[in-house]
């Protein structure tokens, strides 16, 4: 298969209905490449032949929805300047639409080696160990849904769990319990009329990570408060974890429930951090592509993260590139996903210029078209 050029905006994978254009931000890479997988996992490398604008590009025809993805960023590998660029690390697309898998504790995913010292760069491969990007059609029958826009004043918020929310509910068919189509059940909507509530605030559902400390002592991270996928939502929540496309269509399947029935969806979302943790942190998606670019880094040494938010990362909202990531996403929930607003976590992260807030963010946000 031979790349074209394709375009650098929009960025992530976007299938035309006869290929897929891919684009990804990292304004250190020397070299980007795409790394396709087929059925039975194998791997193909692809250079992205074109750079626009700190943008890398490449159209690739006859590729199809359901195609599973990632990138590997050649690039400056010094730490003591806030530069982590390791092509051994396999790294999420930061716009995939789409994830599959979890994250599997391997020394691999992480920047250094368990035992050496800092700054040594850990060289091990750590495709065998992360999720994949999935490539997604962009259809969908949404029929006559359109935003619910109940007033502030009239506004009753519950605030829920998807998985919480319905695995043990006895009139939920067992194989929709703990899912986006559970919610959807008109059993689950009857309970929400009668508490007399008009919106349904769902606890963070974009792609989250399972943190090792959790899995170790043989936990997992329940609330969600640890992003990789600002565009994903949670494969964990899908009746059908190992099928990509099927997370995206359960989830728009149940907010047009929810529509139907008069409640407006809104989102908790965490955009002050990520998943990737400190310096010792695992290399997942940003760390990789543009670490100085995506962190607030120390100013007198760029070696560790600035940590406003108690996770070890801050995303770098003076950055335009990290501040367009935040806007697309939101932007993509409500146009492509039909979300009617968000809560946003730790909010004071988002506003931060050097060091103080810069200004006053509420808390939630209901949007108005």
């Amino acid at each position: 298969m031979r790349p074209r050029c394709g375009k650098p905006y929009p960025l992530g994978a976007i299938y035309d209905g006869f290929g897929v254009n891919f684009s990804l931000f990292s304004s250190i890479a020397d070299r980007v490449e795409l790394c396709l997988f087929d059925d039975s996992g194998r791997e193909t490398r692809y250079d992205l032949p074109e750079m626009t604008a700190l943008c890398w590009h490449g159209y690739f025809p006859d590729l199809r929805p359901g195609q599973k993805y990632g990138f590997r960023v050649h690039g400056p590998w010094e730490p003591a300047a806030g530069l982590r660029c390791n092509p051994a690390k396999l790294l999420l697309d930061p716009y995939a639409r789409c994830i599959q898998g979890q994250v599997q504790w391997d020394e691999a995913v992480f920047c250094q080696y368990f035992r050496g010292p800092d700054g040594v760069r850990n060289d091990f491969d750590s495709a065998p160990y992360v999720p994949r990007c999935v490539v997604i059609a962009p259809s969908f029958d949404w029929g006559n849904d359109q935003p619910v826009r109940t007033p502030w004043n009239m506004t009753v918020i519950y605030e829920a769990h998807v998985k919480g929310l319905t695995i043990k509910h006895p009139d939920v068919p067992s194989e929709f319990r703990g899912t986006y189509l559970g919610l959807a059940q008109p059993a689950v909507i009857s309970y929400l009329k009668s508490l007399g509530v008009t919106a349904i605030e769902l606890m963070p559902i974009q792609e989250f990570v399972h943190d090792m400390h959790l899995i170790e002592r043989g936990l997992n991270n329940y609330w969600g408060y640890s992003t990789i996928g600002f565009f994903a939502p949670h494969n964990g929540y899908s009746t059908s974890k190992h099928e990509g496309i099927r997370h995206v269509q359960e989830f728009k399947l149940m907010v047009k429930a929810l529509h139907k029935a008069g409640f407006e969806v809104i989102l908790d979302v965490a955009y002050g951090h990520t998943a990737e943790g400190h310096h010792l942190g695992p290399v997942l998606s940003f760390k990789g592509i543009d670490n100085a670019a995506y962190y607030r880094l120390g100013d007198d040494n760029p070696f560790y993260y600035t940590d406003y938010t108690g996770t070890g990362n801050s995303l770098n909202m003076r950055h335009p590139h990290v501040l367009q990531l935040v806007m697309d996403s939101l932007r993509y929930w409500v146009t492509e996903m039909h979300i009617d607003g968000f809560r946003f976590d730790l909010a004071s992260t988002l506003a931060r210029g050097l060091h103080d807030v810069d200004w006053f963010l509420m808390s939630f946000s209901k949007t108005r078209s």
